[in-house]
């Protein structure tokens, strides 16, 4: 490569990543104004061409990421550095710095799309396949990160010295919990043609697994 293809990339690469300032905020509200709408649009886009899907949006799994690192930063600009990062103790002495948080944190959150995307592949009458799995998954990435900020910020101000910023953590747990709740629903019920009651069955059954596998791994590395 030469120096002026590879200014070039660089250039690309400074717009993609100065762009996302724009296109997160306008996808964070796009999730939580239509959120159904959303997904399905995360769902049809893999029918484009790569070179022209998610030209309005920043893609699902880009979203995730983004907004984990927004809450990180988040968490360290009023909490500093986290106690799994101070801990040496069991599985956290893996985590010994930022990146690794990052990344664990990454596998916590997407475990939730992953779980819910799987139980409506292996509901519907298609096979489980990594082609059938993606679509499903990359709506769950939308999904779930309004979810993440939420919990997230929520849990932080749960550990705050005063009351009313503790009110405050747990009133956005609680928001949090029910409006992924109803849209998991509303998912289910939309994408399978299927009555409210079975999907609500089968949202609770995949918000439980995937609660149950985040709070274990949690706990190897609390």
């Amino acid at each position: 490569m030469n120096f002026v293809q590879w200014l070039n990339s660089l250039d690309e690469l400074l717009y993609e990543l100065m762009s996302w300032l724009v296109f997160f905020p306008v996808t964070l509200c796009r999730i939580l104004r239509h959120p159904l709408a959303t997904m399905r649009y995360a769902e049809d886009q893999l029918l484009l061409e790569p070179e022209k899907q998610y030209r309005s949006t920043v893609s699902p799994p880009i979203m995730l990421i983004l907004t984990i690192v927004l809450v990180q930063g988040i968490g360290l600009a009023v909490d500093g550095t986290s106690p799994i990062v101070a801990s040496h103790r069991g599985l956290a002495g893996l985590v010994n710095d930022n990146t690794t948080l990052l990344l664990l944190r990454l596998v916590l959150f997407g475990t939730f799309a992953l779980v819910l995307a799987t139980r409506k592949v292996n509901r519907s009458s298609v096979d489980l396949d990594r082609d059938t799995l993606k679509p499903a998954f990359y709506a769950q990435c939308y999904a779930i990160s309004p979810f993440t900020l939420l919990i997230s910020g929520g849990l932080s101000a749960l550990l705050h010295h005063h009351d009313l910023v503790q009110v405050a953590g747990l009133l956005s747990m609680v928001t949090a919990c029910l409006f992924y709740g109803i849209v998991q629903i509303r998912w289910f019920s939309a994408e399978l043609n299927q009555p409210v009651i079975r999907s609500f069955l089968d949202a609770t059954i995949g918000m439980v697994v995937s609660i149950a596998i985040t709070i274990t791994l949690g706990l190897l590395f609390a």
